[in-house]
């Protein structure tokens, strides 16, 4: 364990010194809820069923965290330490490829959290944030997006070579997805063709998901995000497992 925790150290002090990947997980979904928040506010609407627009934001811009956490913090910190030839040096420690696995999970894990919680501070403290749903489940439904987010971002890691072709795929991918799975925009506004497309968006999934946690959804109603989820996971980490470039 004196490995892994070490190693996550040392990734949260690189990460404070790099500021794009502090920014975009820390503040820039932040500033989205200071910007839209200041626009529409927080009062009650039978449009949103009872709730106001940052009730329904917040939850969205928590699945905007994770998805940047595993488009782009990922996948470039990865292919630069692989173009530096850093990732070999990483073989050689105490534990090997799996306990260096394992630091990376848990400090990307971490740095979400915080992220997201920075988010629903700021959301309570300047709008009155409301939740109804259940804690536990809530936190076991983010987990869940987090870690298939994460396996999506080892996934894509496996493949870059550089840390530009990293940034410009991550950035490729992140911003559709942020327009395209109701993140954004909220999925009631989007147009039949765009709804059509977001099926095939796997951050969808993660806002359908914890939106319907955030105001105590049924569990029968978890059942499709809770596989495409669970089947992003297993399959991102089996190719991972194998593909995996050190």
């Amino acid at each position: 364990m004196k490995t892994v925790s070490k190693m996550v150290v040392i990734n949260t002090k690189l990460f404070v010194r790099e500021f794009e990947g502090f920014f975009f997980t820390m503040i820039f979904p932040i500033i989205m809820l200071l910007i839209f928040g200041s626009i529409y506010g927080n009062k009650a609407s039978d449009y949103f069923g009872g709730f106001g627009f940052v009730d329904v934001s917040v939850p969205a811009y928590i699945g905007i965290i994770i998805a940047i956490t595993g488009l782009m913090s990922i996948p470039i910190s990865i292919a630069s330490d692989r173009e530096r030839g850093i990732l070999r040096r990483y073989r050689t420690l105490p534990g090997g490829a799996t306990k260096v696995m394992i630091s990376w999970v848990l400090f990307y894990y971490l740095v979400t959290t915080v992220g997201t919680a920075g988010l629903i501070v700021t959301g309570k403290l300047l709008y009155g944030l409301r939740f109804t749903g259940n804690a536990l489940l809530v936190f076991f439904l983010y987990s869940l997006s987090t870690i298939a987010f994460l396996s999506i971002g080892f996934l894509l890691a496996s493949f870059m070579r550089s840390a530009r072709s990293a940034n410009a795929i991550g950035m490729s991918l992140l911003f559709p997805m942020m327009f395209f799975s109701g993140a954004i925009i909220p999925m009631q506004n989007l147009p039949l063709s765009i709804k059509q497309i977001s099926v095939y968006l796997p951050l969808t999934y993660v806002v359908d998901i914890m939106q319907k946690g955030w105001f105590g959804g049924s569990m029968s109603q978890y059942g499709t995000d809770l596989l495409v989820l669970s089947g992003i996971i297993v399959v991102s980490f089996l190719i991972v497992r194998f593909k995996f470039r050190w």
